[in-house]
């Protein structure tokens, strides 16, 4: 009998990662791979960039591409519809027989928690755009976010790149002003979209529009706050204050075995925004410690936390969620799959530690 064989693909809107495992929890093969939201490139291409990828992987380590895996987890982005989920699944099993025995699809929130506990907790993902949720241990979710940039995608690098922008358009129609001069901000703009004026800018804010493309811009801001920009501090302020009340208005679903976790409530952060902790750490913490969140009427206090950076893709907990389907125990350390970067105490006068 063949060794089985387990994969997870984490998926984002800007690139993927796949993973492979054997039977005894030892990763075989980890690879790159793109976008594989199936809102932005269709669910076709979606499915042929995961069967190109799980291929390539079973290539590396020399499975048959006639072999399917026992078993894989799909934790993708834009996979939060049960229904769009199903026709995925569905798609990839009668185009790609050999690809899979079986399928978990999921968000790609449902893979960051995952690799992280086996108990639950809230993962809140910021890169290119953003999504909250909260898995309990009894199996239950809620959820903040998660519904593209055209909805919202608060606090992500999109956010923030789109925040600079509209402000720069509504600063120069004297309809509104920042708080802090616009010159830097301006000139980082014109850098990044390649243009001298803002009237060029509209091109790549419609025609030529590339959220990823758009998103990079937020680069180029973190590093002028980092240089002491006002204005472009201000914009990360704000991000922190938004993904801090992602957190506050999933506090009153949290259930109350989680809050009792060692370290309180574990928060998985994910993607490239959390890399500026530093510019977005003093709004995050003051909005849980003396913020309302928007729809958190009841005034709930928000409990203790540890928020944990990954160390190890989170192809990990994609795999983990497809072997717990088969009910097949396999191993992980899941204390080796991140950090903890800070941990936020109800309460304290201090500002926790990092």
């Amino acid at each position: 009998m063949a060794e089985m064989i387990f994969g997870g693909i984490e998926g984002g809107a800007t690139h993927s990662t796949v993973a492979l495992f054997d039977s005894k929890g030892t990763r075989l093969v980890e690879l790159s791979g793109p976008n594989t939201n199936h809102w932005a490139i269709g669910m076709e291409e979606c499915q042929r960039r995961i069967a190109a990828m799980v291929n390539d992987a079973k290539a590396q380590v020399g499975v048959p591409a006639s072999q399917p895996l026992a078993a894989l987890g799909l934790s993708l982005s834009g996979c939060e519809q049960e229904e769009s989920n199903r026709l995925l699944q569905e798609g990839l099993e009668q185009r790609y027989p050999t690809l899979s025995s079986s399928y978990v699809v999921c968000s790609d929130t449902l893979g960051a928690i995952a690799s992280a506990s086996e108990g639950g907790g809230i993962v809140i993902i910021s890169g290119t755009g953003s999504n909250a949720l909260l898995l309990n241990p009894d199996g239950t979710e809620a959820r903040c976010g998660g519904w593209g940039h055209m909805v919202g995608d608060e606090g992500s690098a999109f956010w923030i790149s789109h925040k600079a922008v509209c402000g720069i358009y509504h600063e120069q129609d004297n309809f509104t002003k920042f708080p802090y001069p616009s010159d830097t901000l301006f000139s980082l703009v014109k850098a990044h979209f390649g243009v001298e004026d803002r009237f060029a800018l509209l091109g790549h804010v419609y025609d030529k529009f590339s959220k990823s493309h758009f998103a990079g811009l937020c680069k180029r801001i973190a590093d002028a706050a980092r240089a002491g920009d006002k204005l472009c501090q201000w914009l990360f302020s704000e991000a922190g204050k938004v993904l801090a009340e992602y957190i506050q208005a999933l506090v009153p679903s949290i259930h109350a075995s989680l809050l009792r976790a060692p370290g309180g409530v574990p928060v998985v952060c994910v993607g490239s925004v959390w890399k500026s902790w530093d510019l977005l750490h003093d709004a995050f913490v003051a909005q849980l410690r003396h913020g309302q969140g928007r729809g958190n009427q009841k005034g709930l206090a928000v409990p203790d936390l540890s928020l944990l950076s990954l160390t190890n893709s989170g192809a990990i907990g994609a795999t983990m969620l497809g072997a717990k389907n088969l009910k097949f125990p396999l191993p992980c350390d899941y204390s080796a799959n991140y950090n903890v970067f800070y941990q936020y105490k109800r309460g304290s006068t201090t500002n926790g530690t990092t």
